[in-house]
């Protein structure tokens, strides 16, 4: 991991935990003539790019959308496609994780994957499961309504068994029962290929998020553009609600 990302400063005011839409793959791979697969690969190259970047700046945990709900609406030949890179990855990324110490961590419905592909993705969970330095959390078969679903449905089958009141519930139960009840809501989230929309991903954790929608296609999002919107971000005051905090003026 050396390239640009070698002279990007250090930042003061960094997301703890930053969540990104990677999306263009298409796009990238149809303005060059490619088949649609071409430019998952390349994608990879900036999955790799983004999580040098964090690295280096310290963040916490980076949530990468890979795969939708939706998106086995897809031609069968492209989702045939993306569950052999899928598979690919974690085969051969494990032991990068673990010389950089990333935890890995798969959030979703795993259900609708393969045996082998289940098992490859708990097998590379507890491989980087010591690490800590930051942790890549993969988003694969996930959706915000079925977040929210699979939590509401835990809580109703606890109140149904009398272990709790539904009246008395909080906001903090029913995050507990979420995907990524372990980590920080995120603080930012970035969109690539300039769609400015967030497709039913991670509803209920984007509630305060900077929301940043980038131009470029996700293979072309390396190390200068993350930086680059990391650097936005710095400048941003985050009120969750209340007013920006006014400097006191001395009598």
């Amino acid at each position: 991991m050396k390239d640009a990302a070698d002279s990007h400063p250090q930042l003061d005011k960094l997301p703890r935990h930053v969540a990104i839409i990677m999306d263009g793959n298409n796009r990238w791979a149809k303005a060059r003539k490619l088949p649609g697969v071409a430019g998952h690969k390349a994608g990879v190259e900036s999955v790799r790019a983004v999580i040098e970047v964090a690295l280096r700046q310290g963040i916490e945990a980076l949530t990468l959308f890979a795969f939708s709900s939706e998106n086995w609406k897809r031609p069968q030949e492209e989702v045939n496609s993306l569950m052999e890179l899928f598979t690919w990855v974690l085969k051969r990324e494990v032991k990068r994780l673990n010389k950089y110490e990333v935890r890995l961590k798969v959030i979703g419905d795993r259900s609708a994957f393969s045996s082998d592909l289940q098992k490859l993705m708990a097998r590379a969970e507890a491989k980087t499961a010591d690490n800590q330095r930051m942790t890549l959390i993969i988003a694969a078969n996930y959706g915000g309504r079925w977040d929210l679903l699979q939590a509401t449905q835990k809580l109703a089958a606890q109140a149904a068994a009398g272990a709790l009141d539904p009246a008395s519930l909080t906001e903090e139960q029913l995050a507990a029962e979420l995907s990524l009840k372990d980590y920080p809501d995120p603080d930012l989230c970035i969109r690539t290929s300039g769609e400015q929309r967030i497709s039913n991903f991670l509803l209920w954790q984007l509630a305060y998020a900077e929301l940043v929608f980038a131009r470029e296609h996700w293979p072309d999002f390396r190390q200068d553009a993350f930086f680059a919107t990391l650097q936005d971000y710095a400048q941003r005051q985050r009120r969750f609600g209340g007013r920006a905090a006014t400097p006191s003026t001395k009598e």
